[in-house]
């Protein structure tokens, strides 16, 4: 059987049922590559008390680990909750083509995170992130993501690319709003929410650039903002 396993935000994270199934678990996966964690793996290993195999995309994605799950109980960990990375549900996709038993063990997520912003939850739109540019490859589509966000005076949460510095993102979002004719006025810097090292911040992007946060972060442009939120939001 295959367990697709939330890890929450922090090392202690873990439900009581995810570490109930472990010990039924012959082998124990971690996926490393959608998040920077905000502790080790020695630390989770410490919590779970099993030996776990850190995984990169291709060894996710390859169907290996479904193959394995056909024989043995088979645990893939996965930060935050198991299907908010949308590559995930491919996996649940080759469990059912290859007629194996899944199931899925949820945890908390930066979507329940944020909100200790104030923000309200349902006036969030569409969810997008930022890639981490290259030389030659400097993509900007999240913009539009923003732009429909800001049309329905929505709240955008931003994602960040693994390994993506806060100046090298704030610098990218920038230069992509202006490119593509995107007012933006303050943010929200929010760092490894869930933990206690967790961090939020609210003001101008140039007053952000210089300021320094854990990963894994995220940003938030707030849309139109009820006087609660604002109230709130001028505390950070």
């Amino acid at each position: 059987m295959l367990y697709l396993i939330g890890l929450g935000l922090n090392e202690k994270g873990i439900s009581l049922e995810g570490i109930e199934t472990l010990k039924n678990c012959k082998k124990v996966y971690l996926e490393n590559y959608t998040v920077d964690f905000p502790y080790s793996e020695k630390d989770l290993e410490k919590v779970v008390k099993k030996k776990i195999i850190s995984l990169d995309r291709e060894k996710v994605e390859n169907n290996e680990i479904v193959v394995e799950a056909k024989k043995e109980n088979v645990a893939l960990l996965i930060y935050g909750s198991p299907l908010t990375a949308t590559t995930h549900i491919s996996i649940i996709e080759d469990a059912k083509k290859n007629k194996v038993k899944y199931k899925v063990i949820y945890s908390g997520s930066i979507f329940d995170a944020i909100a200790e912003t104030g923000l309200q939850i349902y006036k969030f739109g569409k969810i997008t992130s930022i890639p981490k540019w290259q030389k030659n490859f400097t993509p900007n589509s999240f913009i539009e993501i923003l732009k429909e966000n800001k049309k329905i005076d929505a709240h955008s949460l931003i994602l960040i690319d693994i390994g993506l510095d806060l100046r090298d993102a704030l610098e990218e979002l920038e230069k992509s709003a202006e490119e593509k004719n995107l007012k933006i006025g303050k943010i929200l810097v929010c760092s490894q929410l869930g933990t206690e090292s967790k961090k939020i911040i609210y003001g101008e992007i140039k007053n952000l650039k210089n300021k320094i946060v854990k990963k894994p972060y995220c940003l938030i442009i707030p849309g139109k903002l009820h006087i609660v939120e604002k109230e709130i939001l001028e505390r950070f």
